[in-house]
């Protein structure tokens, strides 16, 4: 019975690597990606930084602007900065939470200026990819003219440079453009339970 087992395993197993190769053959192209991380849950940031120690791993040049959190002390700004600044350029251009700053001013001049430094990183071909961290937030309360931020992507990136915008609430022209977009669901938060903001888990 086991012998039965296993080998109806294998010819299962065998059709779907045939189909899995079928499939892979048609995809030979490459190109610089426009990804979006948006949505309720938690974890848009974590897969941008995850994304940006995949790229190091590979020896690639990137970079990463933070928009709104450049006021904390984080874990992933840590060891960026400490153990990969050969590799990666990190700059923290936000002053927290607009909650935080309440100046409406304030929070647009430093969401211009860190826009002004992703172009600046974008720009420049040697750099594989640049992480735009919650700059949604930024495009969300209009700190940004979205068609200005669409436009640059459109027409001033590179065309193997992959850019990573994270946050909430992504604008749906900013979807529709992108090549690919994940949306975090929240299931259950912890805290929903009084539980505060920890490190290593949020930051």
């Amino acid at each position: 019975m086991e012998t039965d087992d296993n080998a109806r395993h294998a010819q299962k197993m065998a059709k779907v690597k045939a189909a899995r190769d079928r499939m892979m053959a048609g995809k030979q192209g490459e190109k610089g990606l426009v990804i979006v991380h948006t949505g309720k849950g938690k974890g848009k940031s974590s897969s941008g930084f995850g994304m940006i120690l995949r790229c190091i791993a590979h020896g690639m040049p990137c970079a990463v602007v933070q928009f709104i959190k450049g006021a904390w002390d984080t874990g992933e700004r840590r060891l960026l900065t400490t153990h990969f600044g050969d590799l990666c350029q990190f700059h923290a251009m936000g002053e927290g939470f607009t909650w935080e700053t309440q100046d409406k001013a304030r929070d647009i001049a430093a969401a211009r200026a860190g826009w002004d430094k992703a172009k600046e990183l974008i720009r420049d071909p040697r750099i594989r990819m640049v992480l735009l961290d919650e700059i949604n937030i930024a495009l969300r309360y209009d700190y940004l003219e979205l068609d200005e931020v669409l436009g640059f992507l459109q027409g001033e990136k590179p065309p193997m440079t992959h850019v990573v915008l994270t946050g909430r609430n992504a604008k749906p022209e900013l979807i529709a453009a992108a090549d690919l977009v994940t949306e975090m669901e929240m299931v259950k938060h912890p805290f929903r339970d009084g539980i505060k903001a920890q490190p290593g888990v949020e930051f």
